[in-house]
């Protein structure tokens, strides 16, 4: 249990339980802590190094922010990722990034259009070397770029509400996606439509980008479930 978990940076300037609680968030989006997996405070403890005091008010937090359950005489369990939850945050994120997307191919500025096509360049060379950190850091960049350039300051705050779902989905959509080539081609599909200012094709191709998504995990899903 706890993958690779370290021990924590007691030098780090931010208080304990805060790093604390995003050492175990980021294993839990990144997939090292496992849906479903128990999280005992002290073997997690332990494995970082620290007191169960700070754990505990880290996986309570967690569970505000519904990373993790708590199962009556069960105790913390990584929180599930349900058909329904996927089928829900990739539609409303599928209609948010087609008006994010729309709205960026009017307002987007040529220093971000340059630093859009800059970090698809570099998603689409870390998705041919099979680099999947890097892969997700980059699609997080490209699509940040995107959001910001609609200029609309609730549009903005809405998705980086959703964000730490929608890592989790990331972190299996791009891992399990059938084929890389597709992949590369819907970033450039979306980037040429950007540039080129053609709002509805904007729309549409982000959309698209979403239902790949959604449909690649849960196949993926269904795959493990049968496995």
């Amino acid at each position: 249990m706890a993958g690779k978990l370290s021990k924590i940076n007691l030098n780090d300037y931010k208080p304990l339980r805060e790093v604390i609680f995003i050492s175990l968030r980021e294993a839990i989006i990144i997939g090292e802590l496992r849906p479903g997996e128990r999280l005992m405070e002290v073997q997690l403890a332990e494995k970082m190094g620290v007191s169960r005091t700070p754990v505990r008010e880290a996986i309570r937090k967690l569970e505000l922010e519904g990373l993790v359950d708590m199962i009556p005489r069960k105790g913390a369990h990584v929180a599930e990722l349900s058909v329904k939850d996927i089928m829900d945050v990739l539609e409303v994120r599928a209609s948010l990034d087609g008006l994010a997307t729309a709205l960026a191919a009017e307002r987007i500025t040529e220093d971000e259009l340059k630093e859009l096509k800059h970090i698809n360049t570099q998603f689409s060379s870390y998705i041919e070397k099979e680099n999947l950190n890097g892969s997700i850091k980059k699609d997080v960049e490209f699509h940040d770029i995107i959001y910001n350039a609609s200029r609309n300051d609730k549009l903005i705050s809405i998705l980086n509400n959703l964000r730490e779902q929608v890592q989790r989905f990331r972190v299996i959509y791009l891992k399990d996606y059938s084929s890389p080539k597709n992949l590369i081609k819907e970033h450039y599909d979306i980037l040429d439509a950007v540039e080129s200012r053609t709002i509805e094709s904007a729309r549409s191709f982000a959309k698209t980008h979403i239902v790949n998504q959604e449909a690649t995990i849960l196949n993926s899903i269904k795959l493990q479930k049968n496995n």
